[in-house]
């Protein structure tokens, strides 16, 4: 849809309009005296609420920094700080009406509805709806970018950027343009096991040509500039971003006009993969029981749900989204989109896993697996799930750079405002 039927469409009466957009977006419009706001869960949009002395004004960006500058710019830094922010929360439309004081609470209604009537215990069929929802959104991205245009992928060798990776491929194969313009950019920080498995994932394939390895020191690793970049303080996503920082880094020194990047952001929350017992507030029966909850956290209107971040992918987006756009690339994460979202809350997760954890973490590799090999037709090679900042770095950079504390990374963050002069 062009921008304006996208605007109508979250300007609506009926929130199931702005699903119908499809892709990666976020938006804002305004109609009389209310002001719509919406995103996919790809893509972090924020606003903040300030006073004028004839009413309230409205401020919406992507980043805190900027609501921040404009704010100073016109007179009023000295209302902002950082927890006054808000992240419009990814798959609802999001209003708000600026009547004055008292100040206006915004509403929410939800555009993406999870599944009511679960698939069956089939993991072929499975496999393969997942898999080709994923193809689908892949081939509609592909037709956007301009056929010159080389592509390259995040790839570890893992489950999602693997599968990402053979879908690119075999779509380009289909439409008869050469797969040259594709590259598996790999991150290796003094020593990473990412590149290895990167490398066997591609010989096993008899791919291995389309290997770009981005070599790194431990010193190139910048917790603090990550803190910077994504505006938050959680340790894994600081991790995530600043491994991420650092490849895109690599990429950007190596090919200065590069722009497209994909990867398979969103793959563990979709599948649900990721070590429960890490987390103290969860047990098996809360994560098979709640669809969206790595996609959404704990949902809007919940205690839980924090108005300044969202929650699970919806808060975590920006390790990924942010560095590629501060660095001039236009990234895509396919696994996020609605489409492929959807899918995945249809997974009967309770029935097939049977209270087991290791039973659901095996999952994800089975229906991938059988979804690559009906719908692309090669045989995936699946290793063990590693995290993108353990696998791209040596246990010895991993230790030297990052894995510092939730409470120093916070006081950093806060110390970005306290002495900016808003």
């Amino acid at each position: 849809v062009t921008l304006a039927e996208a605007e109508e469409k979250l300007a609506s009466a009926d929130a199931g309009n702005v699903r119908a957009i499809g892709g990666s977006f976020a938006l804002v419009t305004r109609r009389g005296d209310s002001v719509f706001l919406a995103r996919s869960l790809d893509r972090p949009l924020r606003y903040f609420l300030a006073k004028e002395p004839q009413g309230p004004m409205l401020v919406v960006a992507e980043s805190m920094r900027e609501i921040a500058d404009f704010l100073a710019g016109e007179g009023y830094g000295h209302q902002f700080h950082p927890s006054y922010t808000r992240m419009v929360p990814a798959h609802h439309v999001t209003t708000i009406r600026l009547v004055g004081c008292p100040d206006p609470s915004p509403t929410y209604e939800r555009f993406l509805v999870p599944a009511s009537e679960p698939m069956g215990k089939d993991l072929d069929a499975i496999g393969r709806r997942y898999v080709g929802a994923l193809r689908q959104q892949l081939a509609k991205w592909l037709a956007s970018v301009p056929a010159a245009e080389p592509i390259g992928v995040l790839f570890s060798g893992g489950i999602d950027s693997g599968s990402v990776f053979l879908s690119v491929y075999r779509e380009l194969l289909e439409r008869g343009e050469s797969p040259a313009r594709l590259k598996a950019f790999t991150l290796s920080v003094e020593g990473g096991e990412d590149l290895g498995q990167a490398r066997e994932f591609l010989r096993r394939l008899d791919l291995e040509m389309f290997l770009e390895p981005v070599e790194a020191r431990a010193g190139d690793l910048d917790p603090l500039a990550a803190i910077e970049a994504i505006e938050d303080y959680k340790p894994l996503d600081v991790e995530c971003a600043a491994v991420n920082l650092t490849l895109l880094q690599g990429i950007r020194e190596r090919y200065p006009e590069w722009r497209f990047l994909i990867d398979g952001d969103g793959g563990d929350e979709n599948l649900k993969d990721y070590p429960i017992e890490e987390n103290e507030e969860l047990t098996i029966r809360s994560v098979v029981n709640n669809p969206l909850l790595y996609q959404e956290g704990w949902g809007v209107g919940t205690l839980k749900h924090s108005l300044t971040y969202s929650g699970g992918m919806s808060r975590g987006c920006v390790r990924t989204s942010v560095p590629a756009r501060l660095l001039g690339f236009v990234g895509f994460s396919p696994y996020t989109a609605a489409a492929v979202v959807e899918v995945a809350s249809a997974i009967p997760f309770g029935a097939l896993a049977q209270g087991d954890h290791e039973r659901l973490y095996g999952l994800k590799g089975e229906i991938v697996s059988r979804g690559v090999r009906q719908v692309l037709g090669f045989e995936m090679p699946v290793f063990p799930k590693r995290r993108f900042q353990h696998g791209a770095t040596s246990a010895s950079a991993f230790r030297s750079r990052l894995g510092g504390e939730q409470k120093a990374y916070r006081s950093h963050f806060l110390g970005l405002y306290s002495t900016s002069g808003v």
